[in-house]
């Protein structure tokens, strides 16, 4: 993807003064670390994180109290606590932080930064999905009480292969890291501090003729964009924290994100989806009724699939009814908007079958099929596990200016919370 926006502006993404753990204050650095907030499987994930260490991030981003208001001031009070306690340390000078994940499958490199925002219009930093109002104003009201950006979106960016960015992120390397630490997940993190300026201008420079795809942080950055259009001033809330990655050297791995019914017991669901879809019941484990799954989601004519769980068996929906699915799913749209699992889960299922409001009383999204299963089980719900959408549909409906609709995609692997934070009132 690349652009000169207006004026030629581009990606602009600045150094800052990073916020982060010292590490002799805390356990470890792995035990401090959590998921993106919206990853947190909960109830059961938060107490384990928030059991983990007493200094975990997700105290700062899941903050557990009575009302709204209180999570965010409390939030407010424990980071302030804890720079007052040398818990959390402000680096010597602004930089960008060179930040590589590693497992035994993946690697991941990339830039963090406070990035200039725009809005959609500038064609810079393309968003894919919707979002729901409900969670930005909670970021928003968090993010303006603590007056720091706590985590880093995802942002992917297709580079020009060597040279610029990439070159700099490989020369830094080779040095010593600023940390390193393992996560339960199998991930290694490594951080690198980038200050020299020829480098930063460099970087710079190679930016300047890039957009972005938004792969992970759609809420957090609508969130940033209201939070700017309240302040009349230039200031730094102009910028938001992002972790940017050249998909073109590192790929993005894309998966489907689930969705847990909570008040709708399987065979009621199962009941009414005959109506118009194909079911047939698919023999476990688990992981060979996900590839049954991808089977039916990929057959040339199979058309839209999904897979219900929650009864102790596995449930194969495929072959939608071709005239409800006219009925159902909205025009005006591109045919590959229509026909997306998402648009045709939400509009035929959801919407005109199951009867279902799109709110967090009633749909729970869970980016891990296993997690949506057992919850399911155990609460008498329904997991509706997805297939995940190829990339370049989602790079082609950005490109197009249409938004898939909300929790889509789950790009990935996700910067872990809690190794560099962004404060705004830090110089």
């Amino acid at each position: 993807m690349s652009t000169s926006g207006p004026g030629g502006q581009g990606l602009q993404l600045t150094p800052f003064r990073g916020l982060r753990y010292v590490a002799e204050q805390v356990g470890s650095l792995a035990a401090v670390t959590s998921p993106p907030y919206d990853v947190v499987v909960r109830p059961d994930g938060l107490r384990e994180l928030e059991t983990a260490d007493p200094h975990n991030i997700v105290r700062l981003i899941l903050p557990q109290a009575g009302t709204p208001a209180d999570r965010h001031r409390q939030a407010a009070d424990t980071l302030r606590r804890w720079q007052a306690d040398g818990i959390l340390a402000p680096d010597p000078e602004p930089a960008l932080y060179v930040y590589e994940q590693r497992d035994s499958h993946s690697l991941q490199r990339g830039l963090i930064g406070a990035l200039r925002l725009s809005p959609r219009e500038e064609g810079v930093v393309l968003p894919h999905e919707e979002v729901m109002p409900h969670i930005v104003e909670d970021r928003a009201d968090l993010m303006r009480a603590t007056a720091a950006n706590l985590e880093p979106l995802l942002l992917a960016y297709r580079g020009n292969g060597n040279g610029g960015a990439a070159e700099v992120i490989e020369r830094t390397i080779r040095h010593e890291p600023l940390l390193s630490t393992t996560t339960e997940d199998g991930f290694a993190h490594h951080l690198w501090r980038v200050t020299d300026p020829a480098d930063l201008v460099e970087i710079a420079a190679d930016l300047r003729g890039h957009q972005a795809l938004i792969a992970d942080g759609h809420h957090r950055w609508a969130t940033y964009l209201r939070l700017r259009e309240e302040r009349a001033e230039p200031g730094p809330w102009d910028f938001g924290l992002v972790l940017l990655v050249d998909t073109a050297r590192y790929p993005l791995r894309v998966r489907a994100i689930h969705r847990l019914l909570r008040h709708l017991p399987v065979a009621k669901a199962l009941a009414t989806a005959r109506t118009a879809f194909r079911v047939r019941t698919i023999d476990g484990p688990l992981p060979r009724a996900l590839d049954a799954l991808a089977e039916a989601a990929t057959a040339p004519d199979g058309g839209n699939a999904f897979l219900l769980a929650g009864d102790g068996g596995f449930h194969l929906l495929d072959r939608p009814d071709p005239g409800l699915l006219a009925r159902t799913v909205p025009e005006g749209r591109p045919e590959a908007w229509r026909a997306l699992d998402a648009t045709v889960l939400h509009s035929l299922l959801l919407d005109h079958l199951w009867q279902i409001p799109d709110t967090a009383e009633h749909i729970g999204y869970i980016h891990d099929a296993e997690a949506a299963v057992e919850q399911a089980e155990r609460h008498g719900g329904t997991a509706v596990l997805m297939h995940p959408v190829r990339e370049e549909v989602v790079r082609e409906l950005a490109r197009q200016g249409v938004a898939m609709p909300r929790k889509s995609t789950s790009f990935g692997p996700k910067p872990a919370t809690g190794l560099v934070l962004r404060s705004l009132t830090l110089g």
